[in-house]
């Protein structure tokens, strides 16, 4: 098949011939048009500035708040593990330090008590404050495996607020860790890995920042605000005919049209949208924007088809690529799981996800998520997007970037699905395989970003759980299952 070049994109953008265009280009080979014949064939090629982008709402400003305390005996240890040999004043300092580190890079508030509980009466002082300080998560640092130790580390377990327990090699044996092993609100870390640690206070934060989180979501005609019951998320509804109102009343800027060539230059092949398409799409990126801004929102999401799909307005495909690529969570379909699962990825890994609609392929025993909306960098906000082309919605309309995945690159499936009452669990599915290619739509139907996964294990592809599953790099089934378990969540790991 004929792969277009980045210069042909351009050539094939502008409507003019070749030799035109690299005469008006001269010696920087296409890469840079003069000015005259950038305006001329409507390409903009000078700088331009882009207004950040970033979350607004509660999440953006709240510091997550955690109390800490060490554990030990008075005096020297003795014979009795850890040891004589065992450096407790030196381990204080160490971890004391790589906790207040930690916390600074996450941007939470860390209150460690300045001497070690040396008695269960102590233990039992400090919890007592713990209803007047409400802190997000608690963290014991048990430097012995002695006396009231782990005593007091089953009171911070079955304590409400969440709870990591951290106890180094020589303070544990697997009889102090098999009782609060299977607990909720537990997160257990015997080793000297201090990169555990790092997770549990992380978990500690996406947990809080998740509860403070605003999502705006474009629906129905009235405005009200909700809050989802056991994770505290809040959603704001929106009137849809908002996006739409804002969408007219905004010009085609500079800003605008440099983000949309930019998608062009950068395209490895154009197959059907128009500069006009991508504009467009690029206009409803800037709507969203405007959305989230005045709503003070964190994250976005709208129904999308019922809203706009009679219109000839841009679906917000590009729009949710470019916000996930930045960090904001952003959910297709007000799917409020999905938004609530996007937010969490995104706030315990550092990456976004690909909200997908699961097919399952029974020849090569695969499981295919299908979508019009996709981000780019999918391994990291702070790393380079995979390679995309740009193809239409597969209604065939708009513009739509089409990321490829990286085969063999392991990969995790999750969703965060909501009960059906106040009385039941949020519960989360979870399952993990390796991409194995991209499917091209066409000649095959459906969303233009398929994926193709081989999962592990055996699962019953034509009965996979649930849909809207987030499809994202990395293999964080271990993480995901810690997460439940602190926050309290079920688990459904397929």
């Amino acid at each position: 098949m004929f792969k277009e070049t980045k210069i042909e994109n351009l050539i094939h953008h502008c409507g003019c011939s070749r030799r035109r265009f690299m005469a008006a280009t001269g010696s920087l080979l296409a890469v840079r048009a003069t000015t005259a014949f950038a305006a001329e064939v409507g390409i903009s090629i000078e700088p331009f500035r882009e207004k950040p982008i970033a979350q607004a709402g509660p999440a953006s400003k709240y510091r997550s708040r955690i109390q800490v305390a060490f554990v030990r005996r008075k005096g020297d240890y003795g014979m009795r593990w850890p040891g004589a040999i065992y450096d407790g004043e030196a381990a204080f300092e160490k971890y004391r330090g790589l906790i207040q580190e930690t916390a600074k890079q996450l941007g939470m508030d860390v209150e460690i008590r300045p001497e070690p509980i040396y008695s269960p009466e102590e233990a039992d002082e400090w919890f007592a404050k713990l209803d007047e300080k409400k802190p997000d998560g608690l963290l014991l640092v048990l430097l012995d495996r002695q006396e009231h130790a782990w005593p007091t580390a089953t009171k911070a377990v079955d304590h409400p607020i969440p709870a990591i327990i951290f106890a180094p090699i020589g303070a544990a044996f697997t009889t102090n860790t098999a009782p609060l092993a299977e607990k909720d609100g537990a997160f257990i870390c015997s080793t000297d890995n201090f990169d555990q640690v790092r997770y549990g206070m992380k978990m500690i934060h996406a947990g809080a920042r998740l509860r403070e989180t605003r999502f705006v979501v474009l629906k129905g005609s009235e405005r009200r605000d909700e809050e989802i019951p056991r994770i505290g998320t809040k959603i704001r509804y929106i009137p849809a005919s908002d996006f739409a109102e804002i969408y007219h009343q905004t010009p085609t800027s500079s800003e605008i049209q440099g983000i949309a060539d930019e998608y062009l230059k950068n395209a490895t092949r154009v197959s059907g949208p128009t500069r006009e398409d991508v504009l467009n799409g690029v206009k409803s990126f800037v709507v969203a924007r405007t959305i989230l801004e005045r709503e003070e929102a964190d994250g976005i999401s709208m129904d999308c088809l019922g809203a706009l799909g009679p219109t000839e307005i841009s679906l917000p495909c590009i729009a949710w690529s470019r916000m996930l690529d930045h960090g904001i969570p952003a959910a297709c379909e007000a799917d409020i799981g999905a938004c609530l699962t996007h937010a969490l990825v995104q706030y315990l890994f550092d990456r976004p996800g690909f909200q997908q609609d699961p097919v399952p392929d029974t020849a090569n025993d695969c499981l295919i998520g299908a979508h019009c909306t996709c981000p780019t960098r999918l391994g990291g906000f702070d790393k380079d997007p995979e390679p995309y082309h740009l193809s239409p919605h597969h209604g065939n309309r708009d513009a739509v970037p089409v990321p490829q995945w990286r085969s063999g690159q392991r990969a995790t499936v999750t969703d965060l699905l909501l009960p059906k009452n106040s009385e039941g669990k949020p519960e989360m599915i979870i399952a993990t395989g390796d991409v194995v290619g991209n499917i091209a739509v066409p000649p095959a139907g459906g969303c233009v970003v398929s994926v193709s996964l081989k999962m592990d294990g055996d699962p019953s592809l034509l009965a996979f759980p649930g849909f809207h599953q987030l499809f994202f790099y990395g293999d964080y089934k271990k993480e995901l299952k810690a997460y439940c378990q602190l926050q309290g969540l079920d688990i459904q790991v397929v």
